[in-house]
């Protein structure tokens, strides 16, 4: 029942955050001759629009908040891709933006591939109490990879934003998805303190529950500050799909080295998860690569292109030329040429 909770949150997040993206790409767009978030801007802070995507946000965030503390992270991570979808199919309806074929291809094989990771999700190593979270995080490769998340962190702000971040996507995608794997460990040990709040422990008397607190509060507004220019500066439905493959990458990394998630796994479902990820990592190629390429009668076969179809095949008419798979390979000047010479030769 309460990985059933669990990933019916996931799901309503997923919806709900797919559409907070459109909303407040919506009201970025209304800035006119005002200073752009990609530009160092805040004047998005007096549209209601934004406001109402970051309503939105905010809920689905509240969801995957309790979905967190239901079910595993590696469970509810990759429902995420179901945001990417309702991302852009929203933004092909409301910001006229295109999805080929490609990109609708793209969706279903993210949806896929979510679906077999989430057959195949690796079971966490159980953490009933903030004690035993305090345990983990004290885990020497855990402490590792929050200092190698930092460090990279604040290279891409102060480093590689100013020279690349309004030509790569990359740049504040990373710095999201980086920060996002610390979020999603505040976010797991928030909600151990809250059950043990309802169960009428004295968690507020804990301090570890107010630095998790803060430190959510800090990733969560960073986060939001670097999604902003990067939905600001390109397009949604490119920005969405990147921000969920690094996002649920750096989870599953954090979410193995701090639950140690992958000990226990047998070989089938090892094999499953990494192929689902790569299932999703297809689609969402798909779904960015030829995202400006259009895609027209034209472009298909000429058996399928609508009017050229012949009802006759080639083969069964006699007055029509031989296919090309039955032509000789030489001309028949060249023939003659080649059984002459293998006359002389004998």
């Amino acid at each position: 029942a309460g990985v059933g909770a669990g990933l019916g949150l996931a799901l309503a997040s997923s919806a709900f955050i797919g559409g907070s993206f459109v909303l407040k790409k919506k009201g970025l767009l209304r800035l006119c001759g005002r200073a752009r978030a990609g530009q160092g801007g805040h004047a998005y802070l007096r549209e209601w629009l934004w406001w109402a995507g970051l309503l939105c946000m905010g809920v689905g965030e509240a969801a995957n908040f309790a979905a967190y503390a239901f079910a595993p992270a590696t469970l509810v991570t990759p429902l995420g891709a179901l945001s990417v979808l309702v991302s852009a199919v929203l933004s092909s309806i409301f910001l006229n933006e295109q999805l080929n074929v490609h990109g609708k291809i793209g969706c279903i094989l993210s949806i896929l591939g979510s679906t077999v990771m989430v057959i195949h999700a690796p079971q966490e190593e159980e953490v009933s109490s903030l004690e035993s979270m305090a345990e983990k995080l004290k885990d020497p490769g855990f402490i590792v990879f929050a200092v190698c998340v930092l460090v990279s962190s604040l290279l891409l702000i102060f480093v590689a934003g100013p020279r690349y971040g309004q030509s790569n996507v990359l740049v504040y995608v990373l710095v999201c998805s980086a920060i996002g794997s610390l979020s999603v460990s505040c976010v797991k040990g928030l909600g151990i303190a809250l059950k043990e709040l309802f169960s009428g422990k004295p968690v507020l008397k804990e301090p570890l529950g107010w630095v998790l607190l803060v430190c959510l509060v800090i990733c969560i507004s960073i986060q939001i500050n670097y999604l902003n220019k990067a939905l600001d500066i390109f397009n949604t439905s490119v920005v969405t799909p990147i921000y969920y493959v690094l996002f649920t990458t750096a989870v599953m990394m954090c979410s193995a080295i701090l639950f140690k998630e992958w000990q226990h796994m047998v070989l089938d479902n090892i094999i499953g998860s990494i192929s689902g990820f790569l299932t999703i990592v297809s689609g969402i190629f798909l779904l960015h690569a030829f995202r400006d390429m259009p895609f027209t009668p034209s472009l298909l076969p000429l058996f399928l292109q609508p009017g050229r179809a012949d009802p006759h095949p080639p083969w069964s008419s006699a007055d029509r030329h031989q296919s090309c798979q039955h032509q000789p390979l030489l001309p028949s000047e060249d023939k003659g040429s080649q059984s002459a010479e293998e006359e002389e030769e004998e």
